[in-house]
């Protein structure tokens, strides 16, 4: 039974997760100040969130394995001690090489509190009341994204880039108390028997091969799939994460118990898992890029606009609590990510001048619909897994979101940028040919375009016009990704006809 102990105990690991997840937002929406507070290259200014999302992602599938080895409570201090730790040296770091040293750590640790927080749901507390620990942690994992960029925009405009760290410092004491003292003696992982060894081989090869994903995934847009840089990187990914499969699966004491995938409806949640990734990280991305750079919008204004993702998915949350008790999961799930696809493929007729009031329905739809994204292929992956593979499922099910978000990024960027150049080119074409209904579109004065039409243009005036067709062009681009997100997010729903249903459904 569940005491006040546990939920207490489980409010503070939410806490620790929550704080996590909210400093890869607000990070990145300060990336220019910190920029020029250290006086780092613009080009290697992206490794400041590339080396926390590299750290993290090989952390995660090591959940499993760390949390047989410590314990599920003992790991969980840990990780948010080394994150709490990791924050106080970005916070004191005055150079690159110092601060991407922190984040790496930060990056680590901050990785396995997520899976940690989702394997204690089906650990901690009996069947009955999971649907609403699942929903507490759901809401703290995908919450902290939607308002991150109104924190991050508060906090760099009142103080300096050092306090998006050193926020982090008292709530994870707090956490890493708070969990130590609640829920000692309450670890239904820590028992007597053997645990497992560690696999230096294949421990090498699952960090290669996500690190060659991540990285070649973040240069892919700019280089282009085809570049040898980027083929390089990927086939590694693969080489590698083939050596890794082959290795685990034949081992006696595997490194991720990737049995899991055996269960059919883990595999399928897993799934579920990637598409929420790829379509709901999309979607926190698309938001402030289109606020910023086509509404030119600063970080504050962006984060206050999508705050009502944030509400709507508040108020949504006891309604999918009480339907995620009684209705049957795979068309809770259907229910979830047609709705969710619906708000994406809504997003997809934007125009230049859309703004807040346009995208109040968009947003309101798609924070109704994640909880039901989330709750029903949550409890459907690792509900009915035994104890022993909870924490290891939990890893790779919280693996396969984070590969979606990066998959999916890597995805959207390109289709923005190809798209963005040949329409760019097009408007230029009909600008040239003196097309004036182009010309008023993109925001050029009538009579300013017509005292100039038929004559070459300067070098003043090609300043003028470029940034108001590169501003045009990108607006067709970005609904092109909208649709490619709910497309995928649509096509995903095949997937439930696949579920096995279970007497307990």
């Amino acid at each position: 039974m569940a005491g006040v102990r546990e939920w207490l105990g489980f409010t503070c690991m939410c806490l620790g997760m929550f704080m996590a997840i909210l400093d890869i937002q607000i990070v990145a929406t300060s990336l220019p100040t910190i920029q020029a507070a250290l006086k780092i290259p613009v080009d290697r200014m992206v490794w400041i969130q590339t080396a926390y999302l590299t750290a993290e992602i090989v952390a995660i599938p090591l959940t499993g394995f760390l949390t047989d080895r410590l314990g599920m409570r003992r790991l969980f201090v840990i990780a948010v001690s080394l994150f709490t730790l990791a924050s106080l040296g970005c916070a004191l770091s005055g150079s690159f090489e110092s601060l991407i040293l922190w984040r790496v750590l930060q990056g680590f640790s901050g990785g396995t509190l997520i899976p940690i927080v989702f394997s204690a749901v089906f650990l901690l507390f009996p069947e009955r009341v999971q649907g609403l620990a699942t929903t507490i942690a759901g809401v703290a994992a995908v919450l902290a994204p939607t308002i991150g960029p109104i924190v991050g925009g508060w906090v760099t405009q009142s103080f300096s880039w050092h306090w998006l760290f050193r926020i982090n410092i008292l709530p994870g004491i707090a956490a890493a108390l708070g969990v130590a003292l609640l829920l000692r003696g309450r670890d239904p992982v820590e028992q007597d028997r053997p645990r497992r060894r560690i696999d230096i081989l294949a421990l090498l090869l699952m960090a290669i091969s996500l690190v060659a994903l991540q990285i070649g995934l973040k240069d892919a847009p700019g280089y282009g799939w085809g570049n040898a840089h980027v083929v390089v990187l990927l086939a590694i990914f693969l080489l590698c994460g083939a050596g890794f499969v082959v290795r685990t699966w034949r081992a006696a004491e595997p490194l991720v118990e990737l049995r899991c995938m055996a269960d059919r409806n883990f595999a399928i949640g897993c799934v579920f898992s990637f598409a929420l990734g790829f379509s709901l990280l999309g979607s926190t991305y698309l938001m402030p890029f289109f606020l910023g750079l086509v509404r030119g919008h600063g970080a504050l204004r962006i984060g206050e606009i999508m705050l009502v993702t944030g509400i709507a998915q508040l108020l949504a949350a006891p309604i999918a609590v009480y339907a995620e008790r009684r209705v049957d999961p795979r068309w809770l799930t259907a229910f979830g990510f047609a709705l969710f696809a619906v708000g994406l493929l809504l997003s997809s007729g934007q125009t230049a001048h859309t703004d807040f009031h346009a995208m109040i329905v968009p947003q309101v739809i798609r924070g109704a619909a994640i909880m039901f994204c989330l709750l029903p292929p949550t409890r459907m992956a690792l509900g009915r897994l035994p104890k022993n593979l909870v924490a290891d499922g939990s890893g790779l099910f919280n693996l396969m979101r984070n590969l979606g978000g990066a998959v999916g990024l890597a995805l959207i960027d390109t289709v923005i940028f190809s798209h963005a150049a040949s329409e760019g080119h097009r408007i230029a074409a009909r600008l040239q040919a003196g097309d004036l209904d182009t010309a008023l579109k993109i925001g050029i004065p009538r009579d300013a375009f017509l005292e100039q039409r038929g004559q070459p243009l300067d070098d003043f005036a090609v300043e003028l016009v470029r940034p108001l067709v590169e501003k045009a062009a990108l607006v067709p681009s970005v609904n092109i990704a909208w649709l490619m997100c709910g497309l995928l997010t649509v096509v995903t729903l095949i997937a439930v006809f696949w579920v096995r249903r279970t007497p307990e459904d």
